[in-house]
């Protein structure tokens, strides 16, 4: 990884001060570390935390597709509803 940075310009280079400023971001935003007591959390905590999070997001958007497919498969596929649920899907 170092070469790969040392090919980037000085002025593309991501800083320390950055790289602390975007973790504290990721971290206001996970549900798990925001409501732990802890105001100190580590960097690679937060990482993994942010793909934990995100892999539970997905899993939450595949579920709740399904659920909207087997909810259209019960409808009226001309009705305003379900032309709205295929929308949703779609997206």
């Amino acid at each position: 990884m170092s070469s790969r940075r040392s090919r980037q310009s000085s002025s593309s280079r991501i800083t320390d001060d950055q790289i602390i400023q975007l973790v504290s971001k990721l971290q206001q935003h996970l549900p798990e570390i925001r409501s732990s007591r802890s105001d100190k959390v580590s960097a690679p905590k937060v990482l993994q935390e942010t793909c934990k999070y995100i892999r539970k997001l997905n899993k939450d958007v595949d579920d709740l597709s399904e659920r909207l497919s087997q909810l259209l498969a019960t409808m009226d596929a001309d009705s305003a509803e379900a032309s709205i649920i295929r929308n949703l899907i779609s997206e």
